[in-house]
């Protein structure tokens, strides 16, 4: 694991280009939220970009406005891409997920499946749990099997624009779904 002094993590070295780029497009995202949350959407955004930075698909979580349990907004955004591109195989493409928060553990299998290249996200899975009460799911050593299978991940990206999302929602009264336990 590679980390920066930003506290920017990655399964590899850190290219500060690469970086800079994500950090400008997460920052995008979390700047859009409002307008997804006002339309109904839950507090997360994803976007896939193709290796030349051509937006591919753009989707937020939209769970409880379509009350689906799977629809996040990494899985939204993956089913659109491909719908895109008319394909269930992104492999080929060489294609970039960008998203808000640090994806859960659906979101993970999802991406994992999906031949998604490279993952880039905002907060980590513990504050987004702190802040919303969601279970982010059993995620051991996820960034390593990522980077066992090719897929590049770079993480805590620009996570304070993600904080004040989550606190505004969350104290704005919006639903944070949580299945009974």
């Amino acid at each position: 694991m590679f980390k920066n002094d930003e506290g920017v993590i990655a399964n590899k070295e850190i290219d500060s280009l690469e970086l800079e780029k994500a950090k400008q497009i997460i920052i995008g995202l979390q700047k859009q939220m409002a307008e997804y949350i006002k339309n109904g959407s839950g507090p997360f955004l994803a976007a896939i970009y193709d290796e030349n930075g051509k937006l591919i698909a753009q989707n937020a979580n939209s769970v409880v406005s379509e009350n689906c349990s799977h629809n996040h907004a990494e899985m939204n955004t993956i089913k659109e891409a491909e719908k895109v591109l008319n394909t269930y195989d992104l492999s080929q493409y060489n294609l970039s997920l960008y998203v808000t928060s640090e994806p859960c553990m659906m979101c993970l299998g999802g991406i994992l499946w999906s031949g998604i290249k490279a993952v880039y996200y905002g907060l980590p899975s513990k504050r987004v749990e702190e802040i919303t009460g969601f279970d982010e799911g059993f995620k051991p050593k996820w960034f390593d099997a990522f980077q066992k299978r090719g897929i590049t991940v770079y993480g805590n990206i620009a996570p304070m624009e993600a904080e004040q999302v989550l606190y505004n929602y969350v104290e704005n009264g919006h639903i944070v779904y949580k299945p009974e336990r």
